[in-house]
């Protein structure tokens, strides 16, 4: 059995829509999620047309999944943080400060895309941030980082659930260390900026991690719990989160970019990461109140 979801923003998805779905495809009764936001119904089998539907529901504004029903609440989340558990890329909130923002930003753009080698492209970033204070860092998270919306309540809502939480980043400890704690993950893992005399030095301390690193997070942490990477759900938007989106039981594109979107069965484009609990079959009265 499979189950078909369909994700709006607040209000955003009529009625008719999914009634209208379900009919076309043979479902059984529509469930309501969330009034006008997320409704669900069972299918015997994927429905051939399914990307010529999801095309279509995307110009309405509203996400479509389709996934097996066995086994949908997953006893992990393992999430990107740059650009999806918050609003910006780090590394370019410091080269903004350090006057080569346009550089370092077309670079990311180009490393997430796919187009680049992560670790080179990071390492030639980083070079960029020599001699910024140690200071900055903090001032950046102050004043330049903003959480995605629903962050909290997807960390709180599985955590109270009993999942386990890790964020995973190709980004550096001093972010993700507040920013964990803030959001409220049980752990967290990235890349150490050098720092020597209260400045960067333009390096970070090896071995680097990216793409094979956040496979290996999964594979490392899943083995830890007791449990498999078909008990995960993971999150991101980057070529550098291919590797565990695709090695996780559902690996969700969030607001990815594009070459990384077209290799994912799970896409959210228009919902926010409450979206990653109504593909789980979590309903909006379960979810854990959290600011944001």
């Amino acid at each position: 059995m499979f189950t078909a979801i369909l994700i709006a923003r607040p209000g955003g998805l009529e009625p008719a829509l999914a009634e209208n779905l379900r009919n076309a495809w043979g479902g059984g009764d529509v469930e309501w999620l969330s009034p006008d936001e997320a409704a669900e119904f069972s299918l015997a089998e994927r429905p051939a047309n399914l990307w010529d539907v999801w095309r279509d529901v995307q110009g309405m504004s509203v996400d479509l999944a389709v996934q097996p029903s066995d086994g949908r609440r997953k006893r992990m989340l393992l999430a990107d943080m740059d650009s999806t558990m918050i609003a910006q890329e780090c590394i370019d909130e410091l080269a903004e400060v350090a006057g080569a923002g346009d550089h370092v930003r077309a670079i990311t753009a180009r490393a997430m895309n796919g187009e680049l080698d992560f670790e080179a492209s990071l390492l030639e970033r980083v070079a960029l941030l020599k001699g910024l204070p140690e200071a900055v860092v903090s001032q950046v998270l102050q004043n330049r980082i903003t959480y995605a919306f629903g962050g909290r309540t997807l960390v709180a809502t599985m955590r109270a659930n009993g999942a386990h939480t890790a964020l995973v980043s190709g980004g550096f400890t001093a972010f993700t260390g507040p920013i964990a704690a803030a959001l409220g993950f049980d752990e967290h893992q990235a890349n150490v900026l050098c720092i020597r005399n209260g400045a960067l030095t333009g390096d970070v301390e090896r071995p680097i991690l990216g793409r094979q690193a956040k496979i290996d997070a999964l594979e490392q942490i899943t083995a830890r719990l007791g449990i498999g990477p078909q008990d995960v759900i993971a999150v991101g938007d980057g070529a550098n989160d291919l590797g565990m989106l695709g090695r996780a039981g559902a690996g969700v594109a969030l607001h990815a970019k594009p070459s990384v979107a077209a290799r994912c069965d799970l896409r959210i484009n228009h919902g926010d990461l409450t979206a990653l609990l109504y593909l789980q079959g979590y309903s909006r009265t379960e979810f854990v109140d959290a600011a944001g």
